[in-house]
């Protein structure tokens, strides 16, 4: 893609749990050359061609355009076709365009929580099961909330107001919502708060920032930032869609990992995370990556704090210009005979309170492209 993109560089988010999953992308044409906002014809020009785009039937499809096109104005993305379609895919796919998705079994996943957390902090039983039968700041108990519960907004109120005003509610709850995602766009909550310290809102927060993930507008926004809001060199749109899932650039990264299997001779599990988000990576933080590219100092000539420093830095796009990066694509491309793919479709096996599947990246990429490419199609079939 040619089109200029802000690079808008929030706090890596936390990586999902991963395990191998080997799916290879469907190839796909590669879009023309985008051109940005002026020469697209501007705003009259960019709301007629979303209007064209976006699906009919949709619930509210004035609304769902007015929140679209005010993403893209206000975080500066060009007004193309390619663009608008990405959006108008994950949108799709995560919520078939409703604004506040329903999420099945919500009542069994908080309650499956609380009890975590009640056995975790050492809570005695008994006074929860009282404080929950008294009435809530909306006249219902809170078991009766629970019980209730239908949708994320649902249970972000709630949690909210189990925070203010049980006595154990930050002890029990603090700010960790067990769904970590919101709105039709599924957006991180970390992403948004990572997002405005470098981004303006363009809204004005009516409760809390958390609370705007899971209104239509704020995850239209959100999402639309973390999906499009930074440059990435990919020949095919399904590796963004693989970012959007997994964390930005997790496509290079999955191909830097495949490059550096194949110059070490070594397995490894491209899941695109080169570094440990989670804490949870045995030998003090240090992940399988670290260990085989730490083990070709030598063999890179790159010292090793040389290339910690490097890698560090994947998840912006100054990573493809470290020597680390440089030089293992540049070994590899030696090893194989002629230039290797620079992204892949990182392996991950998604786990989450909301998913009773076995779910992968690559099958939430691709079912966004294909999507995506439906979008495109209405470019000349009309909607």
């Amino acid at each position: 893609m040619t089109a200029p993109l802000p690079d808008v560089e929030p706090t890596p988010e936390p990586a999902p749990a991963s395990t191998p999953a080997v799916v290879t992308p469907t190839p796909r044409p590669t879009p023309p050359p985008l051109q940005p906002n002026q020469a697209a014809g501007g705003d009259k020009e960019g709301r007629a061609l979303l209007n064209k785009l976006l699906p009919t039937g949709i619930p509210d499809r004035a609304g769902w355009s007015t929140d679209i096109f005010n993403a893209f104005s206000a975080l500066k993305i060009p007004y193309t076709p390619s663009f608008f379609c990405a959006s108008i895919a994950v949108i799709a796919q995560e919520s078939s365009f409703q604004s506040d998705p329903v999420v099945p079994g919500l009542p069994k996943i908080v309650w499956s929580e609380i009890d975590k957390r009640i056995h975790k902090f050492g809570i005695p039983r008994l006074v929860v099961q009282a404080a929950f039968a008294k009435a809530s700041p909306d006249g219902r108990s809170y078991n009766q909330r629970v019980d209730s519960l239908q949708t994320e907004r649902q249970m972000n109120a709630l949690f909210e107001d189990m925070i203010t005003e049980l006595p154990f509610g930050p002890k029990l709850l603090a700010d960790d919502n067990p769904i970590r995602t919101g709105g039709p766009m599924q957006v991180g909550v970390e992403f948004a708060k990572g997002h405005v310290k470098v981004w303006p809102y363009p809204y004005k927060i009516q409760r809390s920032l958390r609370d705007e993930v899971f209104t239509r507008r704020g995850s239209v926004y959100f999402g639309t930032a973390h999906l499009l809001q930074y440059p990435a060199k990919y020949t095919q749109m399904v590796y963004r869609f693989a970012d959007y899932n997994a964390g930005r650039y997790a496509s290079r990264s999955a191909a830097f990992q495949l490059a550096l299997a194949r110059i070490s001779g070594s397995k490894l599990v491209p899941d695109g995370y080169l570094m440990s988000y989670t804490g949870t990576a045995p030998n003090n933080d240090v992940t399988d990556t670290q260990r085989l590219l730490f083990g070709m100092t030598g063999k890179l000539g790159i010292s090793r704090a040389q290339m910690l420093s490097d890698i560090r830095q994947e998840r912006y796009s100054s990573f493809a210009q470290t020597p680390t990066y440089q030089r293992v694509f540049a070994l590899a491309t030696k090893v194989a005979g002629k230039p290797v793919p620079q992204e892949a479709l990182p392996q991950i096996r998604l786990i989450s309170p909301k998913i009773t599947r076995k779910l992968t990246t690559a099958w939430f990429a691709q079912r966004v492209d294909g999507r995506y490419q439906d979008c495109l199609g209405r470019m000349n079939s009309g909607n």
